[in-house]
């Protein structure tokens, strides 16, 4: 991994205690606010905006570890370490962003977050795994190409 790489990974394990507290702090929405309670949708966005902001990050984390392996030029490696974090944070920030209010019936416009997240997560992944496939050795041997 080089140090690009481990920057970014020693980032993101940083930022792992805040998705954490996002748990800590839905767990106490559950126990102590009757209000949060009686508002589902808002209880399911908000519980998705938590499992997506724990899982991206993972993926991050393990997709970073391929990247030093991909056959690209350092702009799109760049592009890839930036990329699939960032939807860590568009996705679930549409998801909690849109329900902000307790008493919201349906999400806001910052629900749209969540499609560019996903289109920036796939052009990412995408991206890592076109350079995957184009790597010239595999286990230190040639492909066939």
């Amino acid at each position: 991994m080089n140090d690009k790489s481990r920057r970014q990974a020693g980032i993101l394990l940083i930022v792992m205690p805040a998705v954490l507290y996002g748990g800590v702090s839905i767990l106490t929405l559950l126990i102590n606010d009757p209000t949060y309670m009686e508002n589902p949708l808002r209880q399911n966005l908000w519980r998705a905006g938590h499992a997506h902001a724990g899982v991206l990050l993972l993926l991050s984390l393990i997709l970073l570890r391929y990247v030093d392996e991909a056959n690209l030029s350092e702009r799109l490696k760049a592009f890839v370490r930036t990329s699939i974090p960032t939807t860590a944070i568009l996705i679930p920030a549409a998801f909690f962003l849109s329900v902000l209010s307790p008493d919201a019936t349906q999400p806001n416009a910052l629900i749209y977050l969540a499609y560019v997240g996903a289109v920036l997560l796939a052009a990412g992944v995408l991206t890592l795994g076109i350079g995957l496939i184009r790597a010239e050795k595999v286990n230190g041997a040639p492909t066939a190409a």
